[in-house]
């Protein structure tokens, strides 16, 4: 399987402050790879560094071609969508006019119309809430809106930080369903970061684990799912 994004020596920096120290990852296209490590490790820094939203150093290509440096919207552009911590969402626009924010890169209308019912088809409970405001939503349906608005971009990668976060564990479910079912059907490649390390094993094919911005480990999900000593040391069940 080709690699799809492949970040080399990272190192990443707010002002004079580093946060992440040479790490390298990749994401196999068609793949999903979760980032694993305890809050403040570095995994929303190193989502963000990849958008180009923080200074970095090191060597970053998508498909094969550099983008360090790059505007986010130029990365973007590229086929790179990424659903923040917090969801993200215009609160005072309304569901729909949330995902035609997220194909605001593209002009095909025609298109677009057709990726806003392909979302709906996903998210049901979305089209029933077209024309709500979106921050009168409920956390899960905010989620699947941020979710949702990522998908009007026609990614080829989805950087996911934290989806399940203060979700019920019924709508975690919905959602990680949905992700799943992205992946296989549409061959959305997903690099996830996830507090939730037994959820996203179980999703994800390749793992890696940081800590202080460090990498610790690395290798096939399940093998970090079944080994005991890194479960215990640094994923907490």
């Amino acid at each position: 399987m080709s690699k799809l994004l492949d970040a080399r020596a990272l190192c990443a920096y707010y002002g004079p402050t580093q946060v992440l120290f040479g790490l390298s990852l990749d994401v196999n296209d068609g793949g999903i790879t979760t980032l694993l490590g305890a809050n403040g490790a570095g995994k929303t820094t190193t989502l963000r560094s990849l958008s180009g939203m923080c200074h970095t150093t090191g060597d970053i290509r998508f498909d094969g071609k550099a983008i360090n440096g790059r505007a986010t919207e130029d990365i973007v552009r590229l086929g790179i969508a990424h659903v923040p911590q917090g969801r993200g969402t215009f609160s005072r626009q309304t569901v729909e006019e949330n995902l035609e924010i997220g194909a605001m890169t593209r002009s095909d209308r025609k298109a677009i119309a057709a990726d806003v019912e392909r979302v709906y088809a996903y998210f049901p409970r979305l089209k029933e809430r077209h024309r709500q405001q979106a921050g009168t939503l409920s956390g899960g349906e905010q989620q699947m809106l941020a979710v949702g608005r990522a998908m009007m971009l026609r990614p080829r990668l989805m950087l996911l930080d934290e989806p399940s976060f203060g979700l019920a564990p019924i709508i975690v479910e919905e959602l990680f369903g949905i992700l799943r079912t992205l992946n296989k059907t549409e061959k959305v490649s997903m690099l996830l970061v996830e507090q939730n390390a037994a959820l996203a094993l179980d999703l994800a094919d390749h793992a890696y684990l940081i800590e202080t911005g460090r990498l610790v480990t690395e290798g096939p999900a399940q093998q970090l799912r079944d080994d005991e000593n890194i479960r215990r040391a640094y994923l907490g069940y």
